[in-house]
């Protein structure tokens, strides 16, 4: 069951009954969710069901459901199982044979979509949490830069401007819709290119705090230079010439790109000629 991200407007008429109805609710933390049912005037069991206990707690929900109660699961803010605990619960309660019934209702990234105003995608791909660091966070940047839909990411205000700075490095052509605090108070909604990002956050420290949505809208259509290569990979490829040896920019513009490495060498070399013609 969906709950408001923040704004406690956002709970929806069903919500409310079905909290009336059940027996029990299990929960992310039974702390927020009491006080959203004292908001309701609810007086409701409550069974802690987080990401470090969904099977534990998830036996907890069969046994009730096997002596015939009605159970209701909520998020702290918004909709469960979307990069929330409550996917193992729901596989749980489904193989066991219970009904899973869907209460909708509010969504962070479905807000953040929606805000975005992307005319050119024809669909979005939800990314959620980055990893934190290594390997897997470069590869998951990598898969974001090959992306051709918008793509949907999550961040806490800790990492906030490291992404920033990942994002204006990897996409800084990209236009990015930066979702901060939805629905509460300080809600702020900001859309501009990937590479004016970095600059954004730092012009205000009020910017970085709260939760995140990020939206990194569909690239534009690729335009092909005389050489076949895409204009904007011949942009990075200048770029990455101007700060690395020939080998090294072309390397890391075909891992960005996917373009072929001998297609950028030929025309990293032309640049160069180009370049030396005229400088004489």
């Amino acid at each position: 069951m969906a709950t408001p991200i923040g704004n406690l407007a956002d709970l929806t008429l069903r919500a409310i009954h079905v909290l009336a109805l059940v027996d029990a609710v299990a929960c992310e933390d039974t702390r927020v969710t009491a006080g959203l049912l004292r908001h309701l005037g609810l007086d409701k069991p409550l069974i802690a069901l987080h990401q470090h206990n969904e099977m534990q707690a998830g036996a907890l929900v069969l046994q009730r459901l096997a002596q015939g109660q009605r159970m209701a699961y909520v998020s702290d803010a918004g909709t469960p199982a979307v990069s929330d605990p409550g996917a193992a619960l729901v596989a749980l309660v489904a193989a066991a044979g219970c009904r899973v019934l869907p209460i909708p209702g509010a969504s962070s990234a479905l807000a953040a979509l929606s805000v975005a105003g992307d005319a050119r995608s024809s669909g979005f791909e939800f990314i959620g949490f980055l990893p934190a660091r290594g390997a897997e966070r470069a590869a998951a940047l990598r898969r974001l830069g090959q992306g051709t839909l918008a793509q949907l990411l999550f961040e806490a205000p800790h990492r906030i401007e490291a992404l920033a700075g990942e994002l204006a490095a990897l996409a800084p052509l990209r236009t990015l819709t930066l979702c901060r605090e939805l629905t509460k108070q300080f809600e702020t909604v900001a859309t501009l290119p990937a590479a004016q990002l970095p600059a954004w956050l730092a012009a205000d420290a009020n910017r970085q705090r709260g939760e995140f949505v990020l939206v990194l809208h569909a690239p534009p259509p690729v335009e092909a230079a005389s050489d076949g290569l895409p204009a904007a990979v011949l942009d990075m490829l200048a770029v990455l010439l101007r700060e690395l040896p020939l080998k090294q920019a072309v390397g890391l513009a075909a891992e960005l790109s996917g373009a072929p490495r001998n297609a950028l060498y030929q025309a990293a070399l032309q640049r160069k000629a180009d370049a030396a013609d005229a400088a004489e």
